[in-house]
């Protein structure tokens, strides 16, 4: 038993051996430096320490400027002073001068104000990297880790065995933990130890490197396409221009020289790829033009309905303040000169469209008016020659009867030709004719006074529609200069309330 229990010992201690031999030590080390720098608190914390050192800078600046000025002082009254006056002076400059150094070491010497705030600022984070480097020796069985700003030379230490950035790292998570959410915190960490495992294995990280690399193949790629494609948009450009210059130059009859610049490509294109790209090109331009030409309408549009809107409400709110006004027999408020502005206008447009309308109306009457008049005229020449028909066949028939004849009928018998005679009607006949033709004119006569009648019945009624337009028109003109006064009241009324 005691021999087993030796060999398993010993086989122990050699297996131990064996793993610390081929382990071997595992050294790191930190840059204090590096990571107080990449730490956000301390670098806050840093410029506000500046910016006191500053002042006190300025502070000691400007005492060091005082002393100079009362040496100057001195050198140039020393001739006129007295030995009491100038030893006074020099005891003076000397005290200054001593309280200045002595506010100097206060604040800037090796026990003062901004060492000591210093030590006080990188103490914490300090304790969080102690804390840190502790957690990372523990994890990764670290056998020793330095600190390269510390008392301890360091000739020479390769990049690998730097752990500062890991430092940072975890520095920063114990602060982006506080705001984070429970999911946030899981991607952070499996995001954290993905890098750590990067970090630790070298084919990992040579698998990450030529990853990186072939991004940043791709990159460039999608760099260059771009460029290609934005010379091929300079090269058709330039082909439409020479395309326009040898159409102009065919137009004149001149020689165009066909312009050659480095950017253009190299490969030949025909005529018909040019003619296909100039339109292609001219119908966007078309197209272009016609979206702005109806995104400007649209906004002119839009204004005119806003300004529209705008002059509604206020005629509305106007209303609304009368009403009110009128209800509580109260006097309206004062409006804007831009809203009664709007309502003169209003007020403007109305009464000119009234009596344009009753003009257009009195121009109708007139027309009726002169139309009725001409046919009264022809209705009176048709009466008056209607009674010269009459008196003539009355005298006729007196003739017949007296057996004298007229100068009518003696002139009608010199101007007529003498023409074979007809048979004589009997006395019957005649009387037949006379009285039927008696008859007929009667009627027309009747015909033709009730045409009169109606005609001046027409005429009066004409002449009271003019009458009342004219009145209407009185009052349409009076009303506007009546709403002109009233306006210009209301203005001079606002004009001294706001004077």
């Amino acid at each position: 038993m005691r021999k087993g229990f030796l060999i398993l010992f010993l086989a122990l201690i050699v297996i131990n051996t064996v793993q610390a031999q081929t382990r071997g030590t595992k050294v790191g080390y930190i840059d204090m430096e590096y990571i107080l720098q990449n730490v956000p608190e301390y670098t806050e914390a840093q410029n506000q320490l500046e910016q006191k050192a500053q002042k006190w800078k300025q502070e000691i600046e400007a005492k060091k400027i005082e002393i100079n000025k009362l040496k100057e002082a001195l050198k140039a009254e020393k001739a006129l002073l007295t030995k009491g006056l100038i030893e006074e002076r020099i005891s003076e400059i000397a005290f200054l001068e001593n309280e200045n150094l002595e506010y100097q070491q206060k604040r800037f010497g090796p026990n003062g104000d901004l060492m000591t705030q210093k030590n006080a600022l990188a103490k914490p984070i300090q304790d969080q990297v102690f804390t840190a480097v502790q957690d990372i020796a523990e994890v990764k069985k670290y056998d020793f880790i330095f600190d390269k700003t510390s008392d301890m030379t360091m000739l020479f230490a390769a990049k690998r065995f730097d752990i500062s950035d890991q430092i940072v790292r975890i520095l920063n998570r114990i602060e982006k933990r506080e705001q984070l959410t429970k999911k946030q915190l899981q991607e952070e960490a499996a995001k954290e130890a993905k890098e750590e495992a990067i970090a630790d294995n070298p084919a990992l990280s040579e698998r990450q490197k030529s990853l990186d690399a072939k991004k940043a193949a791709r990159d460039a790629a999608i760099a260059a396409r771009l460029l290609a494609q934005e010379e091929r948009k300079k090269a058709a450009e330039e082909r439409k221009l020479q395309i326009v210059a040898d159409k102009e130059a065919k137009k004149n009859g001149t020689k165009v020289v066909p312009t050659t610049t480095a950017e253009a490509p190299s490969t030949i294109v025909t005529s018909n790829e040019q003619q296909k790209e100039v339109a292609k090109i001219t119908a966007a331009e078309a197209k272009q033009q016609q979206i702005d030409a109806r995104a400007k309408t649209l906004e002119d549009r839009k204004k005119a309905a806003e300004e529209n809107k705008k002059a509604q409400e206020e005629k509305r709110k106007q209303i609304l303040e009368e009403r009110e006004a009128k209800k509580t027999g109260a006097a309206p408020k004062a409006t804007t000169p831009a809203v009664e502005n709007n309502v003169e206008k209003q007020a403007a447009k109305t009464t000119e469209a009234t009596t344009a309308a009753a003009e257009a109306k009195q121009k109708q009457a007139d027309a009726k008016a002169k139309t009725l008049e001409d046919r009264k005229k022809v209705a009176e020449e048709n009466k008056k020659a209607q009674e010269e028909k009459r008196k003539q066949s009355l005298e006729a028939k007196d003739t017949k009867k007296t057996g004298t004849v007229s100068e009518n009928t003696v002139k009608e018998d010199v101007k007529t030709p003498v023409v074979a005679t007809e048979p004589a009607k009997t006395e019957t006949e005649t009387t037949k004719d006379k009285t039927t033709k008696t008859a007929a004119e009667e009627a027309k006569q009747k015909q033709a006074e009730a045409r009169a009648k109606t005609l001046e019945e027409r005429n009066k009624v004409i002449e009271e529609r003019k009458k009342a337009l004219e009145e209407k028109r009185k009052k349409i003109l009076e009303d506007r200069e009546a709403a002109k006064k009233a306006n210009e009241e209301k203005l001079k009324t606002t004009n001294t309330n706001n004077n």
